[in-house]
């Protein structure tokens, strides 16, 4: 629903519509106990979750969150794994900033140093400064193996020509 743009209402109208008999029947239940300006989309997902999503599991994705780290993972994969994970964390990474921090945190040394001193307060900028961070050391590491392979076999060249002949 976010990727349609739905807005809150719409999508707890497309929710509750989705919903399977013996929940659709629970939430009919919910939403006569609860006062109408109380009934929105965080109140809908909140209440689903504590009724159909088990706590442990939840912690358990909180915590997955937490030690979440890049790893030998691109940023892209890092970043996907970052947001799925982040949607158990409530409210522990409500502001952009506290998202940037947490996932500059999760970064390997290598990225964090030539990022970090920038401080970045938006998400999306920061992980576009990761990834082509992360393309540039790749290009750098890449052509310092191609320049490595080439003094090998220059110095092999030069070590064959250099051997007296029988």
């Amino acid at each position: 629903m976010n990727d349609i743009g739905c807005t809150p209402e719409w999508k707890l109208k497309g929710a509750v519509s989705l919903l399977p008999d013996e929940a659709y029947q629970w939430w009919l239940s919910v939403e006569e106990g609860t006062q109408p300006d109380r009934v929105n989309w965080q109140y809908f997902k909140t209440t689903f979750q504590r009724k159909y999503v088990r706590t442990s599991y939840v912690d358990a994705r909180r915590h997955e969150f937490m030690n979440l780290t890049k790893g030998d993972n691109t940023v892209a994969e890092y970043e996907a794994e970052f947001l799925r994970l982040s949607r158990y964390t409530d409210g522990m990474v409500a502001s952009e900033y506290e998202k940037c921090v947490h996932f500059e945190d999760g970064l390997r040394d290598s990225l964090r140093v030539l990022i970090a001193h920038q401080r970045e307060h938006e998400f999306v900028i920061l992980v576009d400064k990761a990834k082509i961070t992360e393309e540039v050391k790749r290009i750098e590491n890449h052509n310092r193996d191609r320049e490595r392979g080439k003094t090998k076999r220059n110095l092999e060249r030069s070590n064959s020509t250099q051997r007296p002949k029988k």
